[in-house]
């Protein structure tokens, strides 16, 4: 069983530094590289625009976003979590990368015009008083864009890798494996966000994971991932050789594993 301090980093999203290397790496391509531009349309960012990226992590979003708004806009990266914004800093040195809580945002009132906030959200403490964060420092006129992803049900491969780990190691493991997918329903996510705005609209958005094979696919989650903290290497071994079989399904003749990974995303209106 995990100790309290792994399965709490687990439960926040907070990874070592190491982790933190290998998450860009390969996780960003293989789940995250395809919803920035969409995100930030969804936000209408634009040329000038002052834009907050809460929970950047390694920065994917908040790079895209310094691209669109040129250099009369700005950019703000947001993460609690220092190993994240330590390769987000090296990647974007033109982005303002900050260390700070989303329930408490070290930003003044009304100080930005788009708020972007991109799987992050069901790994805070306290949403309520988050969402309240994003409606304190988001101008009127402007926009909050909120992205989970949908639930466990709809992520096959997600769904049948939990239960594999759930089988292995036991519940609490396999909990924090389904931890991203917390807030998964639609009506769920418009609850959270309707806590700090009046106006909230969420759709849903198609996307696909990818990974290059299924022995990649077990190291990026326990490596680039919080299971790090709670897989040992022999438990490593184990996993590896059941997923192999018990996961298959989802590669195809060449070894290459994709499947879907839908997200959910509220747009507000401050």
């Amino acid at each position: 069983m995990p100790d309290a301090e792994a399965m709490s980093r687990a439960m926040t999203g907070q990874v070592s530094a190491e982790a933190a290397e290998l998450y860009e790496r390969f996780f960003v391509p293989a789940l995250f590289d395809q919803w920035p531009s969409q995100v930030l349309d969804l936000a209408e960012v634009a040329d000038g625009d002052d834009v907050l990226d809460l929970a950047c992590g390694t920065g994917v979003l908040a790079r895209a976003a310094k691209r669109r708004v040129g250099p009369t806009g700005s950019v703000c990266g947001v993460d609690m979590n220092e190993g994240m914004l330590s390769v987000a800093s090296r990647a974007e040195p033109g982005v303002s990368w900050v260390p700070g809580r989303a329930e408490s945002l070290p930003l003044p009132d009304d100080g930005v015009d788009r708020v972007c906030c991109r799987f992050g959200l069901m790994f805070f403490s306290d949403r309520q008083a988050a969402v309240g964060e994003m409606a304190r420092v988001a101008r009127s006129g402007g926009s909050v864009c909120v992205v989970t992803w949908a639930g466990l049900s709809e992520t096959s491969g997600y769904a049948a890798m939990v239960q594999l780990v759930d089988d292995l190691f036991g519940t609490e493991i396999a909990r924090a494996l389904a931890a991203p997918f917390g807030i998964g329903t639609p009506a769920a996510l418009h609850d959270i966000m309707s806590t700090g705005f009046e106006h909230v609209a969420v759709r849903r958005l198609e996307g696909r994971a990818q990974f290059p094979s299924i022995d990649a696919w077990v190291a990026t989650d326990v490596h680039a991932w919080t299971l790090r903290d709670m897989i040992d290497d022999d438990q490593f071994a184990e996993l590896s050789a059941h997923a192999r079989v018990r996961l298959r399904e989802f590669a195809d003749a060449s070894g290459r594993v994709t499947f879907p990974a839908p997200a959910l995303v509220a747009v507000a209106r401050p």
